[in-house]
């Protein structure tokens, strides 16, 4: 295991152009403390956890020492906000560390979120306050626990200093990880510049860093356009069938590996609305959860015409309708197991579809009934009455019901391997926002990040019911259904 001093950084990405990025210190947070410090993620990099001990681990990720071989930039890029060409952003308030690989050869971008004004800041202040370090460090892992491509957070350094957003909060910073943060709008920022040259010499560290298996093949470019396309599909199919809205599907916050990135306004779905909105900011719904997979097409639409210098046009073509047949695929597949089917039937859309219409016309909790329906019980005699109970309009559920157990009969279901193989997929615990809120509203008013440790410990095997944890499950209570999150969170 290694040190802090041990890490051995390296930044692949300094070595690029300067017009890449801004080279830039972190500022230092004021007399930083450890606020939470997560043993999963050090293990990535072979940090040993009792360096989290240290005095000098709070001050290397407050922003108050750099340790040995770091090359900290901030990185350049454009995007697309909502469904508008926005320009030049940037890590407004981030600054990439460097590189650490791991004894296995896997790298790990180490991105200091929180750690003052770049370049890119754009008038902001660079900081990060604790409430939305905390929901991202939270979402992370829980995302890691549901098997759904991620960037991690290795810790959360906190502060004093007074951060002023809708009100005055205490500044915070959060290491987060990522084997590249590189982005759609890192390719768009060359584009908008007409710097094509800059476009290949991205693309080709891409696909070194990220896709070596690509390079020296034929239509290299394209290749590679077509499996960010397939992984940006296999992602987003994921968030819709676990219920998670991302809230804020930017093309500057798309990842290049399609890992879910840049966690503010999100949330995942309570009661079943397929028009749900997690974003307060989001005044016109563009980025509704329903919308989502749209949204992937857009910007990988944005993607490819930055890319289009090196692209035939029909190469991109057909890189965009891969990401429509996968998304499909990937997404009735996981709706398939989320029933318990085994099989691909020709009726399975209309089962899903015709479920998820009970479920909004209901207003039923989408993570508790998937989680419930693993007890469904298919004699001809059984009137599953729990089910039943989670409808006001029980017929309708019946009739539905039928049909799910004639499907479940075509293919020789068995009641108790079927509920082992769903208790599998669905989850008994996700990262609703109430909770989220109470773990934050503790660490702000009383510096008490217990309940940081006990939502994580829940979250990181979400499909296994722990005794004593049933309120962890339960939908949000009145007023915690009324929780804001906007584009600060």
């Amino acid at each position: 295991m290694r040190t802090l001093e041990t890490l051995q950084f390296d930044n692949t990405y300094a070595r690029l152009p300067e017009s890449f990025y801004a080279r830039v210190m972190p500022t230092p947070l004021p007399n930083p403390s450890l606020i939470h410090f997560n043993s999963d993620a050090a293990a990535l990099i072979d940090l040993d956890s009792d360096e989290a001990k240290r005095p000098e681990f709070a001050a290397c990720f407050g922003g108050s020492l750099l340790l040995p071989g770091a090359d900290p930039v901030s990185m350049l890029y454009y995007g697309h906000q909502f469904g508008v060409y926005a320009g030049q952003l940037g890590d407004g308030r981030a600054i990439l560390l460097g590189e650490v690989r791991n004894g296995h050869g896997d790298k790990w971008d180490l991105h200091l979120k929180g750690a003052g004004r770049t370049p890119f800041s754009r008038d902001g202040d660079g900081r990060a306050v604790l409430r939305s370090t905390i929901r991202e460090y939270l979402c992370g892992e829980a995302m890691q626990g549901l098997g759904i491509p991620t960037t991690r957070s290795l810790c959360i350094v906190g502060s004093d200093e007074p951060v002023f957003r809708e009100s005055v909060e205490t500044g915070a910073t959060l290491l987060r990880m990522a084997p590249t943060h590189v982005r759609f709008g890192s390719f768009e920022a060359f584009f908008y510049r007409r710097q094509h040259d800059h476009i290949a010499r991205l693309t080709d560290y891409v696909i070194a860093q990220c896709f070596p298996h690509l390079a020296g093949v034929t239509d290299t470019y394209s290749r590679m356009f077509t499996e960010v396309a397939v992984r940006t599909a296999h992602l987003i199919a994921q968030w819709q069938a676990v219920g998670f809205a991302h809230g804020v599907m930017n093309s500057d916050n798309m990842s290049i590996l399609g890992l879910t990135l840049d966690y503010g306004p999100y949330g995942f779905l309570d009661e079943y609305n397929p028009g749900f909105v997690c974003n307060h900011s989001d005044r016109q719904g563009r980025y509704a959860f329903h919308h989502q997979p749209d949204i992937g097409y857009f910007n990988l639409r944005c993607l490819a015409q930055a890319l289009s210098p090196f692209l035939i046009q029909d190469q991109a073509q057909d890189a965009l309708a891969r990401y429509e047949a996968a998304f499909a695929e990937r997404y009735d597949a996981l709706m398939r197991e989320k029933l318990g089917l085994r099989e691909a039937g020709p009726e399975d859309r209309a089962l899903v579809g015709e479920l998820l219409n009970l479920l909004q016309a209901g207003r039923v909790d989408y993570t508790n009934f998937f989680r419930a329906l693993g007890g469904f019980q298919q004699g001809a005699g059984e009137h599953n009455d729990a089910l039943r109970d989670f409808f006001l309009d029980r017929e309708a559920f019946d009739a539905w019901a039928g049909r799910y157990r004639e499907r479940l009969s075509a293919e020789g279901s068995r009641d108790g391997e079927r509920r082992a193989r769903m208790d599998r997929v669905n989850p008994k615990y996700v990262l609703r926002n109430y909770l989220a809120q109470t773990a934050i509203e503790q660490a702000t008013k009383q510096r008490d990040y217990s309940e940081i440790t006990r939502l994580l410990e829940l979250l990181r095997d979400p499909f296994t019911e722990v005794s004593g944890r049933e309120p962890y499950a339960a939908p949000p209570p009145e007023g915690g259904k009324q929780i804001v999150v906007s584009c600060s969170s």
